[in-house]
């Protein structure tokens, strides 16, 4: 039995006036996923338990199988581990995002342009990730580089008593003074966020991206703070050899934490630009290298979201569906018996532009067995299903059937 996991961060919405009252999901013409509810079991899974927030750690482990309550640790220790750092029992990690401030204003009234820094690239981000460490790091902080906006820092002998670290892609657009923590714990952080707008308003990249028309990395955002994870090794947990591919470091990150093959995939951006059919084909080589289960991440539906480009975020599952979904199960019709669950992580809604916690749809294929499934996979559709209420037991559904 092989098993395929497609998951769509964020695929799941509200229906909006934008799309003429229906959601993404509804509006996208996706004739193999619709194929496969057809004779599916479809119905929602509640991925975010009650008191963790809805973030795709918390919810991307659920799906995995893990229990968030037990085993979640924050954000940025499972993106360290992607990018190999090591880090020891008394570190404190955390998510170091480039985002664009606005210019004019004293620091601590700027306002939240850009939570991505225009779409910066991996090279250019390390040049400035390279600055940052120069000017601000030392024998207590230290920066690593990782992919495209989204790098890490690691306090020796820190602490996570450090108040409330806003996500940045939650505050797009708002003066960013109510979301800089008060905690006493927290000042040094805040201080290395305003030093770093001074060290890098001016730096040669974000010159050249400025002359380019290209919103500058004017300054790091820091969040997600966690200690070293613990996670059980998934073929020991299920007994069933797994890999993830994904673009992003916190998927790579909770792959590598639960000793799972996590390849690189060249061109994978975790945008609507990404390398769809590398992210195919590389799926495919994790089965020609023996192992039983593949978690496909596909992170573009969410950064749709948080930019409220709703025609874009229709295409992402379209393009899922085509590139994704079509080749990975034409693929395994040759290779026997095979089960597919395709579903989002969380939903996030266009109208919000952020994560929200409600319970997301979900569907299950057994190549083996046809079921009276729906005649089209959408939000509404699943409430016609089962409703599991305890997001690991998805995968546990998955894998025993």
């Amino acid at each position: 039995m092989k098993y395929l996991v497609v998951l769509c961060d964020g695929m799941a919405d509200e229906r909006n006036e934008l799309l003429g009252g229906k959601t993404p999901m509804e509006c996208a013409k996706k004739p193999n996923i619709d194929a496969l509810a057809k004779v599916g079991v479809c119905g929602l899974c509640k991925t975010v338990a009650d008191g963790l927030k809805p973030g795709s750690d918390v919810a991307n482990l659920s799906v995995m199988g893990y229990d968030p309550l037990v085993c979640y640790t924050g954000r940025s220790p499972l993106e360290a581990a992607s990018i190999g750092v090591e880090l020891k029992e008394t570190d404190v990690a955390l998510r170091c995002n480039l985002v664009t401030l606005s210019d004019d204003e004293p620091y601590n009234k700027k306002v939240m342009v850009d939570y991505c820094a225009g779409d910066i690239s991996t090279s250019e981000a390390a040049e400035i990730i390279k600055t940052v460490q120069k000017k601000l790091g030392n024998e207590i902080y230290k920066f690593y580089s990782g992919v495209a906006y989204r790098h890490c820092l690691v306090v020796n002998n820190g602490t996570t008593d450090l108040g409330t670290l806003t996500p940045p892609h939650d505050i797009s657009g708002r003066v960013i003074t109510d979301y800089l923590s008060d905690s006493e714990n927290a000042k040094g952080l805040i201080s290395l966020m305003e030093k770093s707008y001074e060290i890098l308003k001016d730096h040669p990249v974000n010159r050249e991206r400025e002359s380019k028309g290209l919103r500058p990395a004017n300054s790091i955002w820091l969040w997600g703070e966690g200690r070293k994870p613990q996670l059980e090794a998934f073929e020991s947990k299920y007994n069933v050899k797994g890999a993830v591919v994904s673009a992003v470091d916190l998927l790579k990150g909770i792959g590598i934490c639960a000793e799972m093959e996590t390849p690189e995939v060249e061109g994978a951006t975790g945008y609507i630009d990404t390398n769809f059919e590398g992210k195919a084909k590389a799926a495919i080589d994790m089965y020609e290298k023996g192992n039983d289960l593949v978690y496909v991440h596909i992170e573009a539906p969410d950064e749709c979201g948080h930019r409220g480009e709703a025609e874009n975020k229709v295409k992402a599952i379209e393009l899922i569906d085509e590139k994704i979904v079509k080749p990975l199960t034409d693929y395994l019709k040759g290779k026997g018996d095979f089960r597919v669950l395709i579903m989002p992580d969380h939903p996030t809604p266009l109208c919000t532009k952020t994560h929200s916690r409600e319970a997301v749809p979900y569907l299950i294929y057994d190549s083996r067995k046809e079921e009276k499934g729906v005649d089209c996979f959408t939000e509404e559709n699943a409430k016609q299903g089962g409703f599991i209420s305890h997001g690991p037991d998805v995968m546990k559904k998955l894998i025993e059937g």
